[in-house]
């Protein structure tokens, strides 16, 4: 045992390197193991989109979401998600897809939908970059009558 604590006041950096990789990694494992929302891929999300009432809620900003968005996306940037939430109460128990750019921007989203009690979250993996490049899934462009909240 006097050699540990030899070893921490040796190397306190290491040691404090140690510490926060630990705790980063034991936090990262509750999250995923707790977490109230799934992700599905592009295929899966278009399935999902054709069986259910399901609706599809676009996190990214304004000018990214005209460049080219899903059919009937609702476009919600993540900064004002939590001030539209009420508006978005009577979608609580059906199938919510969220997409952004890259999937990043997503799981943010479904955390704070879960939260606010929504039962059927689900994050498009690899966001719009997938769908458009990878999957090869159609987008609408548009410029005028956008659904935004």
């Amino acid at each position: 045992m006097d050699r540990y604590i030899e070893f921490v006041l040796n190397h306190y950096m290491l040691s404090l390197a140690l510490a926060v990789v630990t705790y980063l990694l034991i936090q990262e494992l509750f999250d995923t193991a707790f977490k109230k929302y799934d992700s599905v891929s592009p295929l899966l999300a278009v399935a999902k989109m054709n069986d259910n009432d399901t609706i599809v809620i676009d996190v990214r900003d304004a000018p990214d979401y005209v460049l080219g968005h899903i059919e009937n996306a609702i476009n919600t940037p993540l900064g004002r998600l939590s001030e539209h939430l009420p508006e978005l109460d009577a979608h609580k128990k059906t199938p919510v897809l969220i997409a952004c750019q890259n999937g990043t921007r997503s799981a943010s989203a479904a955390k704070t939908l879960a939260k606010a009690g929504f039962e059927q979250v689900f994050v498009i993996a690899g966001g719009m970059l997938a769908w458009e490049t990878d999957y090869k899934l159609p987008i609408k462009i548009t410029s005028k009558n956008k659904k935004t909240l």
